[in-house]
């Protein structure tokens, strides 16, 4: 399967398909805060989980209670369309 790098108008469209994600430095990026170091790594496993099954591995951070997301396809050199569907995934997750 090859993988295609979105072009301007697909990366433009992003900030109305995913709520809460910013396009920045060729990649998708999303903060989250919780209420405890815990809920934080609990939510990181869960996407850690989504993450292996789709073979799609994110970028990211933990300090205490917040958790940075970036998505970027390296394979490519940019936004592709298996970044917006992890984001999609990971917002579902969230509930949002």
């Amino acid at each position: 399967m090859t993988i295609k790098l979105l072009n301007s108008e697909e990366i433009s469209s992003l900030r109305n398909e995913l709520p809460g994600w910013e396009v920045g430095d060729s990649k998708l990026i999303r903060q989250w805060k919780f209420s405890s170091f815990v809920e934080a790594f609990g939510f990181m496993s869960k996407v850690a989980l989504l993450a292996e099954s789709m073979n799609h591995h994110p970028e990211w951070s933990n300090v205490y209670s917040t958790v940075k997301i970036e998505l970027t396809t390296h394979d490519v050199g940019g936004l592709s369309s298996r970044d917006v569907q992890l984001a999609t995934s990971i917002n579902r997750l969230q509930g949002s």
